[in-house]
C-alpha cells in the first residue's frame, strides 16, 4: 500500500470487487482518501465511496458543486454529473437526466476529453431514444460515431452502429437500419465480439419478421446460434427461444399464421 497513490489505488478496486475481495476494496478506498494530496483526488476518492454506500443523488450534487469551485477539476466534475445523470434516468425522470447529461457533455468537450465526450453522448442517445425523441437521438448518435471514428475506435464505433440502426429502424427508416447493422455485423466479426454480432443480427432479423421475411430471419438467427456453438458458449436462452418461435410460426398452417 506504501506505494499506491491515490489514482492507482481507485483503478485497483474494481479488480478487488471482481474477485470479491471486499476488505481490500474498503482498505483501497480508506488508502486512497488519507494519501490524496489535492482537494481533487480527495473529491474522486470521496465520489467512489459515496458510490459504494449507494448514497443519495443531493449528495452526489453536491458534491458536484463543491468540485465545479476546484481548480483543474472539469473531468472529476464531469464524471459526477454524468453518475448523476444515469440514477435520474433509472429513476425515469428524463428531463433532469437530460439536463445533468448535457452540462457533464459540455464540461467534457471544453477539456478535449473525446473518450467521455462518445461516454456523454451514448447516454444522450438513450435519453433521447427513452423520450421517443429518435431526431435528436440520431443526430446525437452520428456525432458519436463520426467521433468514435477519429479515435479509431472499433469497438465503440460497432456499438454505435447498431445504436442508431436501432433509431433508424423505429422510424422506418428499414434500408438505412439494414445498412448500420450490417456495418456493426462486419466490425464485430473482425473484432470477434459474440455479442456485437448478435445485436447485429438480432436487428437484422427484427427487420425482416417485420418485412414477413422469415427466412432471412432464421438465417440470421441461426448464424448467431453458430457462432456461440462454435467456440463452446451455451447460447443466450432469447436466442434459444426465439429461433424456436420463428420455427414454429414458419410451421403453422397458413390460416393460424395469418389470425
Amino acid at each position: 500500500m506504501d506505494h499506491i497513490n491515490t489514482s492507482l489505488a481507485l483503478r485497483l478496486m474494481p479488480l478487488a470487487e471482481e474477485v470479491g475481495a471486499t476488505g481490500l476494496v474498503e482498505r483501497l478506498l480508506d488508502h486512497a482518501t488519507t494519501v490524496a494530496t489535492n482537494d481533487e483526488e480527495r473529491g474522486w476518492a470521496r465520489f467512489e465511496g459515496l458510490k459504494r454506500m449507494e448514497a443519495k443523488v443531493e449528495s452526489f450534487l453536491a458534491l458536484a458543486e463543491e468540485c465545479e469551485g476546484l481548480e483543474d477539476s472539469q473531468l472529476l466534475t464531469a464524471a459526477v454529473q454524468h453518475y448523476v445523470a444515469l440514477v435520474h434516468l433509472s429513476e425515469g425522470r428524463l428531463e433532469e437526466a437530460r439536463a445533468t447529461a448535457q452540462r457533464a457533455l459540455r464540461l467534457r468537450s471544453s477539456v478535449n476529453d473525446h473518450k467521455g465526450m462518445a461516454y456523454g453522448m451514448a447516454l444522450l442517445m438513450s435519453i433521447a431514444k427513452r423520450q421517443h425523441d429518435e431526431d435528436t437521438a440520431i443526430a446525437i448518435g452520428t456525432e458519436r460515431l463520426e467521433l468514435l471514428a477519429k479515435l479509431n475506435d472499433e469497438e465503440g464505433q460497432m456499438e454505435a452502429l447498431a445504436d442508431l440502426a436501432h433509431c433508424q429502424a423505429t422510424i422506418g427508416e428499414f434500408g438505412a437500419a439494414q445498412d448500420l447493422f450490417n456495418r456493426s455485423l462486419e466490425r464485430a466479426q473482425d473484432l470477434a465480439s459474440l455479442s456485437g454480432q448478435l445485436v447485429a443480427r438480432w436487428g437484422l432479423a427484427d427487420i425482416a419478421e417485420i418485412q414477413q421475411d422469415y427466412e432471412t430471419a432464421m438465417l440470421m438467427l441461426s448464424d448467431s446460434l453458430h457462432e456461440f456453438l462454435a467456440v463452446d458458449i451455451p447460447a443466450p436462452a432469447p436466442l434459444r427461444q426465439r429461433i424456436q418461435d420463428l420455427t414454429e410460426l414458419q410451421n403453422a398452417p397458413a390460416d393460424e399464421g395469418s389470425a
